[in-house]
């Protein structure tokens, strides 16, 4: 089986393939440059060995309930919060990327959105690693946890699955969180680092919209109820249990339902 070597997916699995997070991030903005140019081919063949997405040599990953608490009434406490927000978004173009190279035989759209998200994530990354280091830390500084490409993995044999557990269940989580993270910041007094999740918000919404939207998709190709499946997936991958107020507003924009959220309302409770 030959790969085409100015494919998307054999670019996409060298970007995800590395560790260096400014080479990673760049490699994906050029990624997506040559796609709009009109200088790359979609392959018909998957990339699939890929078991771990490169990260940084001195990352430091732990269990999710070993990751320090976060005061924020310090520098360090509000660096060590923007570390968090840097980590997710440089597993969000990993995720991006990995969909990218492991699921073909979609339409052209579809990599389209998830080439455009994964550039999307790698402004994001870049943006707050801009304030980590002025404020005098980086990327790498702080423990972090692998949950996000835990699912990933535990996702890589269904791309109906991963858009299920990945975009719809812990990306859109995000927009909970965001704006009680958002507030908390600004109380500190760390402005800069507030402003930018004004930024990651509104491009966040998109990319769970991408998510919902890919999920119908493939539901109705597949001959699913889109609700009934994802409330058969929550407890088969053992989603984490939805904790705290969720923005519905905000869920609604992205393209979640009222009976969609009540779903992961009666899930959380079970």
């Amino acid at each position: 089986m030959i790969m085409v070597t100015n494919s998307i997916q054999t670019l996409a699995a060298n970007a995800l393939k590395e560790r260096n997070p400014d080479q990673k991030a760049a490699l994906t903005q050029a990624l997506w440059v040559q796609w709009q140019d009109a200088k790359l081919e979609i392959s018909d063949n998957a990339i699939e060995h890929i078991e771990c997405a490169g990260l940084p040599s001195g990352l430091v990953l732990v269990p999710p309930d070993q990751v320090p608490r976060r005061r924020l009434g310090s520098v360090q406490g509000c660096a060590a919060m923007l570390h968090a927000v840097a980590h997710i978004e440089f597993n969000a173009i990993n995720l991006a990327l990995d969909v990218v190279c492991r699921f073909p035989g979609m339409p052209t759209a579809f990599y389209n959105d998830w080439l455009r998200v994964a550039k999307e994530e790698a402004e994001h990354f870049l943006l707050v690693r801009t304030r980590l280091r002025e404020l005098g830390f980086d990327y790498g500084d702080f423990p972090a946890h692998n949950g996000l490409w835990e699912m990933a993995r535990k996702t890589t044999h269904d791309l109906l699955a991963r858009m299920a557990m990945v975009p719809r269940m812990l990306e859109a989580r995000g927009l909970d969180v965001t704006p009680g993270l958002q507030a908390r910041l600004l109380a500190a007094g760390e402005q800069q680092g507030a402003a930018l999740l004004d930024i990651i918000f509104r491009d966040e919404v998109g990319h769970v919209t991408v998510g919902n939207h890919w999920f119908r998709w493939l539901c109705k190709e597949r001959g699913l109820d889109p609700v009934d499946t994802f409330r058969a997936m929550l407890p088969q991958f053992d989603a984490p249990r939805h904790k705290g107020e969720m923005n519905k507003e905000a869920r609604s924009k992205a393209g979640f339902t009222e009976e969609e959220m009540l779903v992961l309302t009666e899930y959380a409770n079970t």
